[in-house]
């Protein structure tokens, strides 16, 4: 069995997501979706504390990315929104692959909490209805029940359990966003034909999801190929890796404490392992959200960096704080810190810096820590950086 040192399953996971090379060259939108098409979508995500996760993600991967980018995708038909482990934007060409995930998505809300607040049928035509006529809509665009704007998680406006389930459902699909509201049309005026016409069987689509997945990862354990959309279930994982047997090859991965887990990899992993590079060693802040981020065992487990994020954690018992950006330097986490964009002061402002374990905050490491903090300033419109005292 094939042995793949913790330095190489690093370089290669990270190689994978498009955060190996220098994140530089021009991009138009060709480039954009080459991007999110390696990484298979892109979260979105309303919280904008430095910028919004889905601007960051793409921004750390080519710096010539612009906020308005993304939303010019959605515009343009050449990416859809939908639901992978959260809300997130996939290339159009994956509309025919992703219809199983509408039913499993209806599937998901019927047995939750969320099918006691429907509407009744005739309520939802109304709503749905509505929309075709007069759409694009918003949930503003909808009277909402007198005592139906509590606070409380499920206790939204009725009409927006409607809109939301005919979006998941795959009937509604968002034409475009406007401060980040989403506006909702009817698939037939979003979708293009030659996708809302193209069927796949359910068994091409479980195929393309897993070996997609483990395409993106490099090696995968069944659980991490579940998990990278959430499109699929466990049992279909497992599935498809014993009909895939002999073209997979399970090998062991070397953990940062040393330890060993199994997974599984393409036949050509060795090839791939000897022609990977050295990742660039500039610094970079990574988003909460990015996918080398999100997943916190793999993290844990190739890094040994242990990282949570606190945003719903009450504040008291936060070790960090509210939104913590992990720190990358070329292969390794090296620690995170806290900052904070106020665009109307266009300024950065650092909170605190933690450093791992054994990484020293020399003058070069500092310098590089200040040259990515005036990089996002530029993305971001902040021109200055200002740091409160001790937090270096």
């Amino acid at each position: 069995m094939l042995t793949i040192s913790n330095r190489d399953a690093r370089r290669l996971w990270l190689t994978r997501q498009g955060l190996a090379a220098q994140p530089t060259g021009a991009l138009d939108q060709a480039g954009l979706m080459a991007i999110i098409d390696g990484l298979g979508f892109v979260q979105l995500d309303t919280i904008r504390i430095i910028a919004r996760a889905h601007d960051h993600i793409l921004w750390s991967r080519n710096q010539n990315y612009r906020e308005s980018m993304l939303d010019d995708l959605v515009k343009d038909r050449l990416a859809f929104e939908h639901f992978t482990h959260d809300a997130s934007v996939l290339p159009m060409e994956y509309y025919p692959y992703w219809r199983r995930q509408f039913g499993r998505m209806i599937e998901k809300i019927t047995k939750s909490r969320w099918g006691a607040f429907m509407p009744p049928k005739k309520e939802r035509d109304k709503i749905y209805n509505r929309v075709a006529a007069e759409g694009p809509l918003c949930s503003g665009d909808f009277k909402a029940a007198p005592g139906a704007s509590r606070k409380e998680g499920w206790a939204r406006p009725p009409h927006k359990f409607v809109l939301d389930g005919l979006w998941y459902g795959g009937e509604l699909a968002t034409c475009h966003r406007r401060n980040f509201i989403k506006y909702y049309a009817v698939r037939e005026k979003v979708i293009p034909p030659k996708m809302l016409n193209n069927t796949v069987s359910d068994a091409r689509a479980v195929e393309w999801l897993c070996s997609g997945a483990l395409e993106r990862m490099g090696f995968a354990t069944a659980g991490d190929i579940q998990r990278y959309w959430d499109a699929v279930s466990l049992d279909e994982v497992k599935a498809w890796l014993k009909k895939r047997k002999s073209q997979l090859m399970e090998v062991k991965v070397t953990c940062a404490d040393g330890a060993h887990f199994h997974a599984f990899a393409p036949c050509d992993i060795k090839e791939r392992i000897d022609q990977l590079k050295a990742p660039t060693s500039r610094l970079r802040l990574l988003n909460p959200f990015d996918p080398v981020v999100r997943d916190r065992n793999r993290l844990q487990r190739l890094f040994g960096f242990d990282y949570r994020n606190e945003m719903f954690t009450p504040a008291a018992k936060r070790q960090y704080g509210y939104y913590i950006y992990p720190i990358l330097e070329g292969e390794r986490m090296i620690g995170r810190i806290e900052a904070k964009a106020d665009r109307k002061k266009e300024t950065i402002t650092v909170d605190n810096v933690w450093w791992e374990t054994k990484v020293k905050a020399t003058a070069a490491r500092l310098k590089k820590l200040d040259a990515e903090l005036d990089r996002m300033g530029r993305f971001v419109g902040c021109g200055k950086v200002a740091r409160k005292a001790g937090n270096r």
